[in-house]
């Protein structure tokens, strides 16, 4: 690069999706207790500490989850994807607890990965996705 020129970005990752939740605790109950996902963050702000920052994320993520209240409109509706090294035993399990709404069985289709479907309590989507192998 010239000394005249100007990077076009100076952005390098996504570290933090968010999902709007009615309930932060509810939230964090389901990516924790049913998900395994860690506590990442969970700071109040605010004059009088009536705000709440909580982050959340899989087990060595360097991306984070946080769960908000909603800044406009209703909770829900968001959709992320996290990886898993065995979406067929994720699924089982998951599905086995019949309180969630888990989708169908992933079934292997040429190009594309294996991948199932769950939604938080307010209808966040979560897919899990085969992680890549290195090969």
């Amino acid at each position: 690069m010239t000394p005249t020129q100007t990077p076009t970005t100076t952005l390098t990752s996504i570290a933090t999706a968010m999902f709007a939740v009615s309930d932060q605790d509810v939230a964090l109950a389901f990516y924790t207790d049913v998900l395994g996902f860690e506590v990442r963050g969970d700071d109040r702000f605010g004059e009088r500490g009536e705000h709440r920052w909580l982050e959340v994320a899989p087990p060595g993520s360097t991306a984070r989850l946080a769960l908000n209240p909603p800044m406009e409109g209703t909770p829900g509706g968001g959709v992320i994807g996290v990886e898993s090294t065995d979406v067929l035993a994720e699924h089982a399990r998951l599905a086995a607890r019949g309180d969630l709404d888990v989708g169908p069985t992933p079934t292997r289709a040429p190009g594309a990965p294996l991948l199932f479907s769950v939604s938080d309590p307010d209808g966040n989507t979560v897919w899990v996705v085969e992680a890549e192998t290195a090969g």
